[in-house]
C-alpha cells in the first residue's frame, strides 16, 4: 500500500523513480480502506532532506499511510523558504483537536544548548503532553529522544568529549519485544551527535525497556508503556550520503570534525559510501508501524462510521 502525500510535494517525484508507491489526495480519496494518520514534526533544518528520508523509510509496509508535516508556532524556520512550509506543512495549534495513529519527533541541531534555553521548548512540552492522550504511539529520534527522555523521566543529557558521528555497530536487546523482530543479531545504524543520554540512567529507568546499544556509540533504541514512546537515538532513516554532506559541510567551515567512522572505503573520503543500515532501519519502521501503530490504534480513533463499534 502507498504513502499519501501532497501531489506537489518535491519528494513525490523522487520516490516514484525509487518504485515507492506514493499516492495524492485526489486519488486517496476513492480508496475503500482504512489509512493510519501519521505525524512528522520535523525540526530538522534541511526539511526536504528529512522529508525525503522519512517518507522512503515509511513506504516499507502494506498500510496506507497518510502522511501530515508538522511546523512549530513559536519557531520560525532559516533553511526552508516559507512558501513550501505554508503550501506542505501545518501547525501543531491546527492539530491539537485531532488524534493521530502515530507522531515522529525528529532531531534538531540544538543538542548543545540547554533544553530551557530553546526558544521553542515551551511548544515542545505542549506537544509532549498532548501525545499522552492524542497520540497511539510517538517515536523520538536523536534530540527528540534526548528531549523526551528529559520532559517524561527527568533524564539529563551529558556533552560528549568528541562528537560521535559515523555508523556504529549494535546489538539487539529483548529481541522478544516486536520492535526489534527480524532483527539480526548485530546491525550498523549511523549517529551524529555531541551529546548523549547515559545508558546507565536509561537502565535505571524502570519504565523503559532497552532493545539495543552499542559498546562504541551507547544507547540507540528503547520503549516504554508498550510501545506508547519509542526513543532512538541514532538515524536509521539516513540516505547513502547525509553523513558526507554533513562532513564535507562542517570541513568546508573550517570546524572540527573527524572522518565519520564505518562510513567511507578504505577511509578515504573521495569513494562513495556503503549503504549498511537501510534493511534494519526499514524492519524497525515497518515494525513500529505495524505492532505500535495499526494494531493498537482504538476504535475511537477511527472516524469511518462503518468501522466504529464493531
Amino acid at each position: 500500500m502507498p504513502i499519501r502525500i501532497q501531489s506537489d510535494l518535491p519528494a513525490k517525484e523522487i520516490l516514484e523513480k525509487e518504485n515507492i508507491f506514493v499516492m495524492d489526495e485526489k486519488r486517496a480519496t476513492h480508496q475503500d480502506i482504512r489509512p493510519i494518520e501519521i505525524g512528522i514534526l520535523n525540526l530538522m533544518p534541511l526539511k526536504e532532506d528529512t522529508e525525503l528520508q522519512l517518507l522512503r523509510s515509511l513506504s516499507n509496509t502494506p498500510l496506507q499511510v497518510d502522511v501530515s508535516f508538522i511546523t512549530l508556532s513559536s519557531h520560525e524556520s532559516k533553511n526552508t523558504s516559507k512558501s513550501h512550509l505554508n503550501q506542505f506543512y501545518v501547525t501543531f495549534e491546527s492539530v491539537k483537536e485531532r488524534n493521530l495513529d502515530g507522531l515522529i519527533i525528529t532531531g534538531a541541531p540544538i543538542e548543545q544548548m540547554e533544553y530551557e534555553q530553546v526558544d521553542y521548548w515551551p511548544e515542545i512540552c505542549e506537544i509532549f503532553e498532548w501525545t499522552k492522550t492524542h497520540v497511539t504511539s510517538t517515536l523520538h529520534s536523536c534530540w527528540g529522544a534526548q528531549a523526551g527522555l528529559y520532559y517524561h523521566y527527568g533524564l539529563k543529557k551529558y556533552m560528549l568529549p568528541g562528537k560521535i558521528f559515523g555508523v556504529f555497530e549494535h546489538h539487539v536487546k529483548n529481541r522478544k519485544v516486536p520492535l526489534v523482530r527480524g532483527f539480526d543479531d548485530y546491525f550498523m545504524a549511523p549517529h551524529s551527535r555531541h551529546t548523549e543520554v547515559r545508558l546507565s540512567d536509561i537502565q535505571k529507568t524502570k519504565e523503559l525497556t532497552v532493545l539495543a546499544e552499542s559498546d562504541q556509540a551507547g544507547f540507540f533504541l528503547a520503549i516504554d508503556d508498550e510501545g506508547k514512546r519509542i526513543f532512538v537515538m541514532g538515524h536509521p532513516e539516513y540516505d547513502r550520503i547525509t553523513l558526507d554532506k554533513e562532513y564535507k559541510r562542517d570541513k568546508g567551515k573550517g570546524l572540527p570534525i573527524q572522518l565519520p567512522v564505518n562510513y567511507y572505503p578504505n577511509d578515504d573520503e573521495t569513494k562513495r559510501p556503503g549503504l549498511q543500515w537501510r534493511s534494519h532501519g526499514n524492519i524497525l519502521f515497518s515494525n513500529w508501524l505495524n505492532y505500535y501503530v495499526y494494531q493498537q490504534t482504538p476504535y475511537e480513533f477511527i472516524h469511518t462510521g462503518e468501522i466504529v463499534g464493531k
